[in-house]
């Protein structure tokens, strides 16, 4: 905005904390920004599959798309298009965020792969009919919730504060260079991130190297692994036995970018949880006769066993927290106070949502839901009539808490949605993971769409506008997500292959197994471990929350029950990340301050995208992990495995 511009050309400030006056006409929603939102948000998606299946986390794409969507445009501004202004950069970024968080949304991080643990198998339309079915909830929940959370009671988003002034700086003096500069970053690193997953496709020894044979040599290696006694020094043995347990190495971009986002605290907490399950309580299982097989083996080995104690500690920590939020329970079912403050007013009518938008459109969502429920996963309909109403109330829960803390209880919601389905379906493990599949979306979708309406608010932006692109964001996110995970599954075995350990639906599996089948099906003396990991998955946010003193220093539970359930490398490599960003503090504070997000963002990009590639390079036969001249043959074969004769 010139500082010429006359008072009379500009919009009137709606609230005190508007951070941006626009002016009168200022474009917003352009085809254009729709259009950039949406192929960053596709970007999101497809990389938030192969981090999520990873890790079980999944990242925003609205700093993304309003970062990268503003310098595509200040780029193309030198060869004489127009840069976005500041409401279109709004608009991309909705539309972007939207499709980026359908992964979440849609399941495909949790209750779609847990059915496949399960053993279900689903085609492409039968996923992106599932999206399709659930991804509109949360838009239309929002919606009715936005005037009473973001305009009357002013809840801070901080993630949708933090965007507003982002797009703000963005277009300041001064601040298309450091968006220019945050954009290079991010493109630059997910350039290094790509070419080395796509050579590690190649030569994989280059990401996990076994550091242990260059020790001891493959014959001690061997025997330390089957048990047998060997000549070689104490340490070298200790050193080959960690590396058997999962501590090892693993050079990977994406957990370097993850350690980066998650920051010291959590990514200490991974690795205190991958020595206690890993280094502890799985060789204690194993030694003591729980546990016997193989040390990665599911069915009868230590990885089998620790997922029940971790899986205890994170549906504690989901529990313990969404208890200790009593109050902003609460304070979502007491009437709301009605009055604007002194000086805010609402926007004029032709920006406002029509009541009949989330009314007729929440409507058919539930139609669409309950159809596709009933056709595709065979849920009667009054079971999904009954899930579609706890995840309206539980999304209303979830959006508060976001406008509260940031934090979007979705593992929360579906917890307490598995539990009630244990009872309303008993027995029936499939339909109580559905079941919350429905109120994780609603509260997920929720939760994002306040969150771009706060940023918009902040900005003096048109909800209506906001609104549609929203629509068009998640339209889009649909087939992506869908085919993306189909790309994955039809490659991996996903939560079976070390690879892609899937945590969030081993933790819903286990949840459905448990209310399903009961304490008979577990392996030896797992109940105890059970209730040991819920007592310490409770008490950590317990002790953060009322011993204000210790709450720096007191772990992550959450993310120590992720590490029982992941090998020991991720949580290793994620703290290796973690610690990266403590070091670059101290060297430059102001240039982790400004590139933090933007670097660790690239890593995970340029690995997730590039992972993608691999899975469908796999599909194709594309030779892997046999080096460079084997593809050079596979290619001169005409895309053939070259026939090797017999004898």
């Amino acid at each position: 905005m010139s500082d010429q511009t006359s008072p009379s050309d500009l919009e009137p400030r709606r609230c005190a904390e508007q951070v941006h006056q626009p002016r009168k006409g200022e474009l917003q929603l352009t085809i254009r920004a729709v259009a950039t939102g949406c192929v960053l948000g596709a970007v999101v998606a497809s990389m938030n599959i192969y981090f999520g299946l990873k890790t079980g986390w999944s990242i925003g794409g609205s700093l993304i798309a309003a970062i990268l969507g503003f310098s595509v445009w200040k780029v193309l501004a030198g060869l004489g298009a127009k840069q976005l202004s500041v409401l279109e950069t709004n608009i991309a970024q909705t539309s972007g965020s939207a499709a980026g968080s359908m992964t979440s949304a849609a399941g495909m991080l949790s209750a779609i792969p847990a059915l496949g643990l399960m053993g279900s198998q689903f085609s492409y339309w039968q996923l992106a009919g599932w999206a399709l079915a659930v991804g509109f909830l949360g838009v239309f929940y929002a919606i009715p919730l936005r005037n009473q959370m973001v305009v009357i009671e002013k809840l801070r988003f901080p993630t949708g504060t933090a965007t507003a002034e982002t797009i703000v700086s963005m277009n300041s003096a001064g601040g298309a260079g450091d968006a220019l500069r945050q954009a290079k970053a991010l493109l630059g690193w997910a350039v290094v991130a790509a070419i080395f997953t796509q050579v590690k496709y190649l030569y994989p020894a280059i990401e996990h190297p076994m550091i242990g044979n260059l020790i001891a040599g493959p014959e001690a290696v061997q025997a330390i692994s089957a048990g047998d006694a060997v000549e070689a020094a104490g340490w070298v043995v200790l050193w080959v036995t960690a590396g058997l347990w999962g501590f090892s190495l693993l050079i990977s971009p994406l957990m370097f970018g993850a350690g980066i986002l998650i920051g010291p605290r959590v990514g200490t907490s991974l690795l205190l949880g991958a020595i206690l399950g890993w280094a502890v309580i799985g060789p204690w299982s194993q030694s003591q006769g729980w546990a016997p097989g193989p040390i990665m083996k599911y069915e009868n080995g230590p990885r089998g066993w620790l997922l029940w104690p971790g899986v205890a500690i994170m549906i504690a920590d989901a529990f313990a927290n969404l208890a200790l939020s009593w109050r902003t329970v609460l304070n979502t079912f007491k009437p709301g106070g009605a009055t604007l403050a002194d000086g805010d007013e609402l926007e004029p009518e032709h920006m406002r949502i029509p009541n009949a938008w989330w009314m007729i459109g929440l409507g058919i969502a539930c139609v669409i839901t309950m159809t596709v429920a009933h056709s595709v996963f065979g849920i009667p309909w009054w079971m999904t009539l009954i899930a579609v109403a706890m995840s309206s109330v539980l999304a209303m829960i979830a959006t508060r808490s976001t406008g509260e803390t940031d934090i979007n209880p979705i593992g929360g919601m579906g917890k307490v949605t598995q539990l009630v389905f244990g009872a309303v379906a008993p027995g029936k493990a499939d339909i109580n993971v559905l079941a919350a599949g429905i109120t994780s979306a609603g509260a997920s979708q929720s939760g994002d769409m306040m969150q771009d309406l706060k940023t918009g608010r902040l900005l003096g932006a048109s909800p209506r506008n906001q609104v549609i692109a929203q629509l068009v964001g998640i339209m889009v996110g649909i087939p992506i997500c869908a085919g993306v995970y189909k790309i994955f599954d039809n490659a991996y075995e996903i939560g079976v292959d070390q690879q892609f350990p899937a945590p969030a639906a081993q933790a819903w599996k286990a949840m459905a197994e448990l209310l399903s089948g009961g304490f008979d099906q577990l392996p030896p003396h797992a109940v105890p471990a059970i209730v040991a990991g819920a007592v310490f998955g409770t008490l950590l946010p317990v002790i953060r929350k009322f011993v204000k003193p210790a709450a720096p220093f007191v772990p992550s539970s959450l993310a120590m029950g992720i590490a029982f359930i992941v090998p020991a490398y991720y949580s290793v490599a994620m703290f290796i990340g973690s610690m990266m960003l403590v070091a670059w503090k101290r060297i430059s504070p102001a240039s982790a301050a400004a590139l933090a997000i933007a670097v660790a963002s690239g890593l995970i990009a340029g690995e997730g995208l590039t992972g993608v590639l691999a899975a469908i390079e796999s599909i194709a036969g594309v030779p892997e992990g046999e080096g460079l001249m084997p593809v050079i043959q596979w290619i001169t074969n005409g895309f053939q495995a070259p026939i090797v004769e017999a004898g």
